[in-house]
């Protein structure tokens, strides 16, 4: 591969296209590599009520369900990611599919909350083998439009695959009990097994330098407290924990980038992550990524809780999301090479802040399925749009040798993003519902009357007052109108964060990600810069 800057405005990267042997084969493999990770991240979503029917679950609970398997998934990819570059990426990514199997048996069983929480953050561990070496396989693997081509339709495919687990998991559970939606992933990761070990190549561009153990733990740690400081924070009587994870998570960050700063092999090169391209990238990605997932999160309880869909129905709703993204990304890739990577960024943008708006003002108690699409179609249509520029501009900006750690940023984006945001919208559901139901506790007929131990359930979660109602049936209508109207008020909440986090990503792609050409230049000077500092390291 070669480029060179020129000096002209029209300066173009040069890169010819290339491609493996059985080039879509193996792209298949990958893919479905890629949409075992991606299904079990969303998998649990519409199973969110009736685990919490099954376990009277309280919010919390609820939140660490869905956010236990990104959470052990973005706290290990960097790591595992740069540990695939250095002794095998195909290796790593048959062992996380292996481990993926019993995770999931062990989820589909588990016989309380606590135990599906730990297999669920097994599983994200098992993905955080995988999932990076996807993308840094496509890397190495693919150059020029081609590695356009193919990080668009695994963009696609990984984006698809997460809404349609949520679809999966609803036809499933018309039929079967809440833990057969864990189950659905385990034919698909036997046969990844066996495609990936027959078609992947193995040892292509991988370093030989020794792996940062030391930052990756300390990424782990970062992320893991960080993630469950935002989950504790709403909980009552867990501030002090909250503080605990939050001061924890604070000093592993800086712990974190002093090792990388003196680290003779960085986990993360941070002066590969300083260029433009890269990191404003990575911060789009999360944000664009993490509102996908949020949305998912809220829009699967709100249909079901309030609206009374059920859990089929309420899959199907995600079906428009997923075509809109798998329609929209061969025409990302198309815009990504003519109009540049900050155009199509802030076109996704624009689609995913119209859909929050949407759930922000349409939203209601008697929200009708056109107004539902609406939104889900918009936030597909941005992730559609988003995705191909956040995961390409990585993968571009870094040399071939770290493009385990151009993936693992690539994967962190959807990993971090979803569990951050996942974890805020989760606590601003909790702390609304709480103090809404509070609110509407103390204007009951008799307040007095309502005990404690009731009080507690109530304000626990809306599973908590359905079973309040079914056990004072007498109360039940008036309890269900509550639990739903405390349902919305936290949702609101959710939903402006979400805009707020929307509205800051396109400002800092508008005015710090480069225009065309100049993003052009800056690609061509990384690409001489790394093939210069690789023939030195040769000679």
């Amino acid at each position: 591969m070669t480029a060179a800057p020129t000096s002209t405005g029209a300066a173009a990267l040069s890169i010819p296209s290339t491609a493996p042997a059985k080039a879509g084969l193996v792209l298949a493999a990958l893919i479905l590599v890629e949409a075992v990770a991606n299904l079990n991240l969303t998998v649990a979503n519409v199973a969110l009520p009736t685990i919490g029917e099954a376990f009277t679950a309280s919010q919390t609970a609820l939140d660490l369900v869905a956010v236990s398997y990104s959470l052990g998934l973005a706290a290990s990819v960097l790591w595992l990611g740069a540990i695939g570059d250095r002794h095998g990426r195909k290796r790593m990514l048959l062992i996380g599919m292996a481990l993926s199997i019993p995770a999931c048996v062990v989820a589909g069983l588990a016989p309380s909350i606590e135990v599906l929480i730990a297999a669920r953050l097994v599983g994200g561990l098992a993905a955080g083998f995988a999932y990076p070496t996807t993308l840094a396989l496509i890397t190495a693997l693919w150059s020029g439009p081609a590695r356009t081509r193919s990080i668009a339709l695994w963009s696609a495919c990984g984006g698809a695959a997460a809404s349609l687990g949520v679809l999966l998991g609803g036809i499933l559970l018309t039929r079967f009990a809440w833990g057969s939606v864990f189950f659905v992933t385990v034919p698909l990761a036997v046969v990844a097994i066996v495609l990936a070990a027959r078609l992947v190549p193995s040892g292509v561009n991988e370093t030989t330098d020794p792996v940062d153990s030391l930052g990756g733990i300390l990424s782990a740690v970062f992320v893991g407290a960080l993630i469950l400081a935002i989950n504790f924070a709403p909980v009552p009587g867990a501030g002090t924990v909250a503080l605990g994870l939050g001061l924890l998570a604070l000093a592993a960050t800086v712990a974190f980038v002093i090792r990388q700063l003196r680290a003779p092999n960085p986990l993360f090169d941070l002066k590969v992550a300083s260029r433009r391209t890269f990191w404003v990238a990575a911060c789009a990605g999360i944000i664009v990524f993490g509102s996908l997932m949020g949305a998912m999160f809220i829009g699967q309880q709100y249909l079901q809780n309030v609206l009374g869909y059920s859990t089929l129905d309420a899959g199907l709703s995600i079906i428009p999301l997923a075509v809109a993204m798998i329609l929209v990304a061969p025409m990302s890739a198309r815009i990504v090479e003519s109009r540049g990577a900050r155009f199509t960024l802030l076109a996704g943008y624009v689609f995913v802040f119209l859909g929050f708006v949407t759930m922000f003002l349409l939203w209601t108690d008697r929200a009708s399925y056109v107004v539902v699409v609406l939104a889900f179609s918009c936030v597909g249509v941005g992730i559609g749009l988003a995705g191909t520029p956040a995961s390409r501009s990585l993968t571009g900006s870094v040399p071939v040798k770290r493009a385990g750690m151009a993936s693992g940023t690539a994967d962190l984006q959807r990993d971090l993003g979803g569990a951050i945001m996942q974890s805020v919208f989760g606590a601003l559901l909790t702390a609304g519902y709480a103090a809404a139901m509070v609110a509407a506790i103390g204007t009951a007929p008799d307040p007095a009357k309502i005990t404690a131990s009731v009080q507690s359930q109530l304000t626990m979660s809306y599973a908590g007052a359905a079973s309040i109602a079914q056990q004072y049936p007498e109360y039940a209508t008036q309890i269900i109108a509550a639990a739903k109207t405390s349902f919305l008020d936290g949702a609101q909440l959710a939903y402006a964060a979400g805009i707020v986090a929307i509205l800051g990503g396109m400002a800092l792609v508008f005015f710090l990600f480069p225009r065309l050409d100049r993003e052009r230049r800056l690609l061509a000077e990384y690409h001489a810069k790394d093939e210069a500092a690789a023939a030195g390291g040769a000679a």
